[in-house]
Parts: C-alpha cells; sequence; structure tokens
C-alpha cells in the first residue's frame, strides 16, 4: 500500500541502552490490533474493515493482501488477530457476535483465502487465538453456557472443533476476554494460559494441555471494562500479565503482575504501568526483559515485570518482539512501528 516514510528517534530506557523507535504509515487509516511479524522484515497486520497487509522489506512498503469480502459487508469484519509462519502462511480471526466470528487461511501470500471456521452459536464470541507450533492452536470465545468456549486445530488452522468445556472452571458473572491484542490467549513452553476481564480482580487461567485448566485471581484489577489484556510468557515458569482499564486509560494502579511458578500465583508489580496496556512480548535473548504498549504509551521492564518504566508516548495497541534487536508494534490510524536496539 505505498512506502512508509520512517524516521527515528532514539529513547534511553536502560543504562548503556538506546533503542530507536521508528514509525512509519502504512498509507491506510485502518487500526491494526492483530500483529504477527516473522522476522525484521517480513510483517503481517490485520484490523478493521476486513483488512490485512504484509510487508516483506522491513515495513518500506505494504501490500494490501485482505480477503476478498462482499463489497458491502467488508466493514462489519475486524481482524483482530493473525498468525504467520513465513510471507506465504497466515492464519486471521474476525471477531463480533453469532458468525461474524470466523477464521480464514492463506498458504499463499493472500493471494487467496480459505474460509475455515464460522461460529455457529449466537451467544459465541471469539477474542484471539494462539498456536504452539505451525498445527497446533487454540482460539479463545467469551462464555457461553457459564464457560469459557474453545475451538480447536490440529493442521495448521484448516479444520477446527469445539473443545469439550468440562476441563475449564465456570466462569464469574460478567467474565469475558479482551479482543484487544490477540494476546488474551498464550501458547508457551508447552502451556496455555487465557487472560481475562470483567471481574475484580481479572484472572488467569492455565493448562497442559489446552483441555483441563485451573484459574487463579491475577491482581490485576478489574471491572466493566477493566482486567488482564494480556499474559506473556517467556519460559515454563515466568510470566507477565498487563491490563487496565480502556474507560480510564491513564490509570497507573493494579495493572501488571508477573508469575515465577508457571502461573500457579501472580503478583503484584512493584511498579506499575503508566497506563492501561493491551499488549505485551518478552524480548528474546534479553533475559527479564519485557515492553508492553497501549493508547496512552508504552513501558519496558528489565527485571521480569516488577518493575515498569515508560518509554514513549504513542499509541499502540500490540506489540511482538522476533528478536533481541527487533520489536513490532501496531495501532490506529494505520500506525505500524519497530523499536530497534543497535
Amino acid at each position: 500500500m505505498g512506502s512508509a516514510a520512517y524516521f527515528t528517534c532514539p529513547i534511553r530506557l536502560h543504562t548503556a541502552q538506546y533503542p530507536k523507535l521508528r514509525r512509519g504509515p502504512t498509507n491506510t487509516t485502518f487500526q491494526f490490533r492483530g500483529l504477527a511479524p516473522v522476522s525484521s522484515k517480513v510483517v503481517w497486520v490485520s484490523g478493521t474493515k476486513g483488512s490485512v497487509l504484509r510487508t516483506r522489506d522491513g515495513g518500506t512498503t505494504w501490500s494490501n493482501v485482505s480477503p476478498p469480502l462482499a463489497p458491502e459487508n467488508s466493514t462489519d469484519f475486524e481482524f483482530r488477530d493473525i498468525q504467520a509462519w513465513d510471507e506465504k502462511r497466515a492464519v486471521i480471526l474476525s471477531i463480533g457476535a453469532g458468525n461474524l466470528s470466523r477464521i480464514y487461511l492463506t498458504h499463499d501470500g493472500g493471494n487467496s483465502w480459505k474460509k475455515t471456521f464460522v461460529n455457529d452459536n449466537e451467544a459465541a464470541f471469539y477474542d484471539c487465538m494462539s498456536f504452539e507450533n505451525k498445527r497446533h492452536g487454540l482460539a479463545l470465545s467469551d462464555p457461553v453456557d457459564g464457560n469459557f468456549r474453545l475451538i480447536e486445530t490440529w493442521d495448521g488452522g484448516s479444520t477446527w472443533s469445539v473443545v469439550d468445556n468440562k476441563g475449564i472452571p465456570a466462569a464469574l458473572t460478567g467474565e469475558f476476554g479482551f479482543a484487544a491484542s490477540g494476546t488474551c490467549i498464550e501458547a508457551a513452553a508447552g502451556r496455555w494460559y487465557i487472560a481475562s476481564g470483567g471481574v475484580d480482580p481479572g484472572r488467569i487461567y492455565s493448562s497442559d494441555n489446552g483441555h483441563q485448566w485451573k484459574v487463579t485471581n491475577s491482581s490485576i484489577a478489574g471491572g466493566a471494562a477493566a482486567g488482564v489484556f494480556s499474559v506473556r510468557f517467556r519460559d515454563a515458569k515466568h510470566g507477565i500479565a498487563v491490563g487496565g482499564d480502556y474507560e480510564k486509560p491513564n490509570g497507573t494502579i493494579n495493572n501488571a503482575a508477573w508469575s515465577r511458578d508457571g502461573g500457579r500465583s501472580w503478583h503484584k508489580a512493584e511498579s506499575f504501568l503508566a497506563g492501561y496496556r493491551s499488549g505485551a512480548s518478552w524480548v528474546p535473548g534479553r533475559g527479564a526483559m519485557a515492553v508492553a504498549v497501549g493508547t496512552t504509551g508504552s513501558d519496558v521492564t528489565f527485571d521480569g515485570g516488577k518493575n515498569w518504566q515508560s518509554f514513549d508516548n504513542g499509541t499502540f495497541d500490540a506489540v511482538e518482539c522476533v528478536s533481541k534487536n527487533v520489536c513490532w508494534a501496531s495501532g490506529s490510524k494505520g500506525r505500524v512501528g519497530r523499536l530497534q536496539w543497535t
């Protein structure tokens, strides 16, 4: 979709570390909550009005590879989550009540898309999905008949089946997931995690196989528009959770937590995020470093989520780090950025 004229600004995050935040337009006004970087060069984003874009040159140019939805209803679809493995293969999730929740798959870089799931339960509303490898994935719906609903694929998104909900603890009244950054469900180190809100405090579910689950209070404050928006693990033990209240985006209390026992228990951060944050990502190869993004800015932790410090006041919805030197972020008004350590 044209060229992206990036500019660079140095930001001091920590002693002797000087990353550069590169922002640039995609020549669109879509809001990209779906983000799937494959490398420093190949990145997929998805969002409002049925949009899917891909770059193969590190964001210099973007191609519109959106599925060919009917013109009269393409604006109804919001692809809030995307998973990609290379420049050819990607899976996208559209959110919404009833049959607006659906999944599409491409094997040819978006030249063609196959519709592989359409929700047929009017009570279901799918929020996010995650894959533990190229074949096995789960997608999460808000509770149906008192339990969160999951669908599962064992063939990379080509087919999906509903998971028996007997192994999922009952949801509390008003509990749900947030379709904000594609990270309300997480697969990491052979385990699965679900983040929830709508109740106080927000809760985090964990499972060894995606079928039998346990649930724990997160210590993150919850409410009608508040709770845990993103849960991420860097290994089998160390996890972070971020969130807040999207109706009070400048709130700085009880919006982050950390775990060191695989999610069995969660502890409040000692210093919190500088506002509501919808997405987070560990930085590979940098130990206990992670970043979080939201509508009022971005933050970094160097100690596994115990303490956070703000480093930027720009608006982003999702963030994913692909290496120790490169993280990608996406958000409103066609905004995509790259945080790079030199």
